[in-house]
């Protein structure tokens, strides 16, 4: 499994950017309202991040040797797995977001800040925080060289490669 490439949470923010942020002036144009996520869905992904963090602690504590009971490897790659999907999620809501707050910050000269202001920079928060989570948890996840065929695997993690719980 490979890890995940910064340059990819930047492509896919700056698309989604864009694509907010033409939605919003298509919506604006027509009378619709402003294309953000309710407040409601922070409580959504503030549960996918502790759910997350949960898991991701379980596995560095097994990590790091604390190994009472064996560790489910199939616990482990979801945990993985559950970890990229956040950071992917996170990436793709806190563009999304920041394509209508570029809009909305050119609104700010004819009026003050809105609510819809206000939950576009919750929402870019949100989006922030699972982004970090994603990585942190992914990072908890590997498993540290061991010294024989430690040369090789860094040359394996230098192209993308890593070596997962």
């Amino acid at each position: 499994m490979r890890t995940i490439k910064y340059s990819w949470l930047a492509i896919i923010a700056l698309c989604a950017g864009v694509l907010g942020w033409l939605t919003n002036l298509l919506t604006i144009r027509n009378g619709l309202p402003v294309p953000v996520l309710h407040l409601s869905s922070l409580a959504t992904m503030a549960a996918v991040v502790l759910f997350t963090l949960i898991l991701g602690l379980k596995v560095r504590s097994w990590r790091n040797g604390k190994r009472e009971k064996p560790l489910d490897p199939i616990l482990a790659a979801r945990t993985l797995v559950l970890a990229q999907a956040c950071a992917y999620a996170g990436s793709l809501l806190l563009g999304w977001h920041a394509g209508i707050l570029v809009d909305q910050l050119v609104l700010l000269a004819f009026r003050p800040a809105s609510e819809v202001f206000l939950q576009v920079l919750a929402m870019m928060g949100g989006g922030l925080v699972m982004v970090v989570v994603g990585l942190v948890v992914e990072r908890f996840c590997k498993l540290p060289p061991e010294d024989p065929e430690a040369s090789e695997r860094e040359r394996r993690s230098a192209e993308g490669e890593g070596e997962y719980a």
